[in-house]
């Protein structure tokens, strides 16, 4: 009996050191593809460019069980240039998601670093059927650079899943002394996926006010703009012979509409964002056979403002899977411009300097 009560108490003992395991995972993504873009001011140009598709990267990413449906979760992932083997931005060794939580299986997750944000989350995951890559992603028109991608000193909190219904807040510090709005952003989203349904309603809210600087010579004053916002809708819905996607959203104010191409004149002109404007995608992803993946889009810019600088873009695409974690790829976009737009066919790092691009990759990941 004696030793049947030690048994039972060196496997409980066993049973809860496990229990407290940390799981710690390396996994990354490498793309390289020829890029040959066509129709910028500077000339045309053919380029091994990496990232393409999807970004290349190395992280690190890890949870504890800390028992009773709670556990410790952390991601450290980092950007590559695998053309060139550099850090995808300077200074930054982990500049593509830096985060720590808490997950609990009843009352939901928060976590707390560098994250997505709902705006893109919504449009990569869900809207977009070049997922935000090659020639043909959303990118290009759709307003997801800077901030709008990832949001640093971000507080984000995502609910459990309830009958496919879910909903995430993210909260964004400015950090600024002196004025605690100045630079902040938050979003929220409400989301359904059931079956063959995947849907996602998301509103941002971006400050970009700077506060004063009395500590330089000379002051440098506080700057202050109107609000930036965006509310999108995403879905797609697979027909299981192919798969239909739709987004539509609204962006207005100062930066609720940043451009992907920082430069704003690549076609001569000087080009600005638009601060009241309509984006609208339609799109399918069609299987082809059991490895084999045919990508379209049309996506309209509908600027609001008067200088009515409208933009459409045609992408098409193929992706051919060789195995679960390599494929081949080609794609092929081009933008119409309209009363000065300057709008570029990029990809998923880069952001184009033409207005057609052309792309020919491979991605494998590990």
């Amino acid at each position: 009996m004696k030793k049947s009560l030690i048994t039972i108490a060196v496997l409980g003992a066993m049973s809860s050191a496990a229990l407290a395991q940390s799981n710690v995972t390396i996994y990354g993504l490498l793309d390289a593809a020829v890029v040959s873009e066509r129709g910028g001011a500077t000339g045309s140009v053919t380029k091994l460019t990496g990232g393409v598709a999807s970004a290349s990267r190395l992280g690190f990413k890890g949870t504890e069980d800390l028992g009773g449906g709670l556990s410790a979760l952390f991601v450290l992932e980092e950007g590559v240039l695998i053309d060139t083997g550099a850090q995808d931005s300077t200074g930054q060794a982990f500049n593509r998601q830096s985060y720590v939580g808490l997950s609990s299986k009843t009352a939901g997750t928060i976590t707390l670093g560098r994250q997505y944000t709902m705006l893109y989350n919504a449009i990569q995951q869900v809207g977009d059927p070049f997922g935000a890559g090659y020639a043909g992603t959303a990118k290009n028109l759709f307003p997801v650079a800077g901030a709008e991608i990832r949001a640093n000193n971000a507080v984000v909190y995502s609910t459990p899943n309830l009958n496919g219904f879910s909903g995430d807040a993210m909260y964004s510090l400015g950090e600024q002394n002196g004025n605690n709005t100045a630079g902040r952003q938050f979003g929220l989203g409400l989301n359904y996926a059931n079956g063959p349904l995947n849907t996602r309603l998301i509103y941002n809210n971006k400050n970009s006010d700077t506060s004063a600087n009395n500590n330089v010579t000379p002051v440098v004053p506080a700057v202050s703009h109107d609000i930036g916002r965006n509310v999108l809708f995403a879905a797609n819905y697979d027909f299981s012979v192919a798969k239909g996607y739709f987004m539509f959203g609204s962006d207005k104010g100062f930066n609720s509409a940043p451009l992907y191409n920082a430069t704003a004149k690549p076609f001569g002109t000087v080009f600005n964002p638009s601060l009241d404007s309509n984006d609208l995608l339609i799109g399918t992803t069609v299987p082809v056979g059991p490895s084999g993946t045919i990508m379209a889009s049309y996506i309209r810019k509908n600027d609001k403002t008067s200088f009515n600088q409208d933009a459409d873009q045609y992408g098409i695409g193929y992706s051919y899977a060789l195995s679960k974690r390599t494929s081949t790829y080609v794609a092929y976009a081009k933008i119409k411009n309209k009363n000065g737009a300057g709008y570029t066919v990029g990809n998923n790092t880069e952001a184009g300097t033409g207005d057609k691009a052309f792309n020919i990759g491979m991605k494998h990941t590990f």
